[in-house]
């Protein structure tokens, strides 16, 4: 058996797990949230843990196993705790803002970048270098999370960019020595 699906998930109080064959449904203080497992995969709850199942041992419903347990353990703990990332905006005059559902970056580009933040995403900018990316969906806030730091990938000479905070970077070293034009 798969050592992560055969593992039960535990329910914490406060939180209704309502599976039903391949729907599984979480609701919890920071929100709700549903999935649809893949055919051969089932979950159910048994007193206060969710149980995920599989009908034989072939090496594609294996996998699918311990998938699924680890997408449903990640959807409990969103409606409980949730999830953030943390990104930093590096380089002079770099900056972000946040108005209404519309994040804008001006990350030296001659325009400014806007990116619309997806539904069940809040995005806070703390002086605005510093960005807060948080929901209750694991998938949906590290793929927002990425696809900010995507608009300006950190420079591998400078370090400008936005980046993960903590991220540490790898700085290659300049052309040192070269001259000048001449003959």
């Amino acid at each position: 058996m798969s050592r992560i699906g055969k593992k039960p998930i535990p329910i914490p109080g406060g939180v209704q797990v309502t599976a039903n064959g391949q729907t599984v449904k979480v609701k919890g203080p920071k929100g709700e949230l549903s999935r649809e497992l893949k055919a051969p995969i089932t979950a159910k709850v048994e007193g206060s843990q969710l149980v995920v199942a599989r009908p034989d041992d072939t090496p594609p419903v294996k996998a699918l196993h311990g998938l699924s347990r680890t997408l449903l353990a990640n959807m409990v703990e969103g409606v409980t705790r949730g999830y953030e990332k943390k990104l930093e905006i590096v380089g002079v005059g770099f900056k972000a803002e946040v108005s209404g559902e519309i994040l804008a970056l001006n990350i030296g580009y001659t325009h400014t970048i806007r990116f619309p933040i997806p539904k069940g995403v809040k995005v806070a900018v703390d002086r605005n270098v510093f960005l807060n990316v948080s929901g209750i969906d694991k998938e949906l806030v590290g793929q927002t999370a990425a696809k900010i730091r995507s608009f300006r990938k950190p420079d591998v000479y400078k370090g400008k960019g936005i980046k993960y905070l903590g991220e540490k970077l790898r700085q290659k070293v300049g052309k040192a020595g070269a001259t000048t034009g001449g003959a």
